[in-house]
């Protein structure tokens, strides 16, 4: 996971808009505000995002 990506993991879920483990709507969000590499991350990585989400570090 890139710095990047992991920014804009935190920007959603400072965002308040959904629970991060809804990743369809966290993948939604991310496409709307921009965030292609995190919807590409979501796609390609979703058991190291639930790992991200649950514990707050990389795998």
């Amino acid at each position: 996971m890139t710095d990047k990506v992991q920014k804009q993991i935190l920007a959603i879920r400072d965002a308040g808009l959904t629970n991060m483990f809804d990743v369809l709507a966290v993948h939604r969000l991310a496409n709307d505000m921009g965030f292609y590499e995190l919807v590409v991350y979501l796609e390609e990585n979703p058991k190291e995002y639930a790992h991200f989400i649950l514990t707050g570090h990389e795998k």
